[in-house]
């Protein structure tokens, strides 16, 4: 039973030590300023757009070319 106890108390111990570096690292932190999120998120944004653009297209385009040839290889 003590060891039981003693677990949980290291538990306990480990987790408040856990939190307490999390937070000393939350001040090392370099958070963006309003304009660079701001920035940075339009970006993003616009890459998914274009990416997802791009990938349809090439989709339409070698579907087809892609049945043709399996439609050929069957026979």
């Amino acid at each position: 039973m003590s060891g039981f106890l003693e677990k949980i108390k290291n538990f306990f111990k480990n987790f408040v030590e856990f939190i307490r570096e999390t937070r000393k690292e939350l001040h090392n932190v370099s958070w963006p300023n309003r304009r660079e999120l701001v920035s940075t998120t339009v970006v993003v944004i616009v890459s998914v757009f274009f990416f997802g653009f791009f990938l349809a297209l090439v989709d339409l385009i070698v579907s087809p070319a892609m049945r043709f040839i399996l439609s050929k290889l069957s026979g």
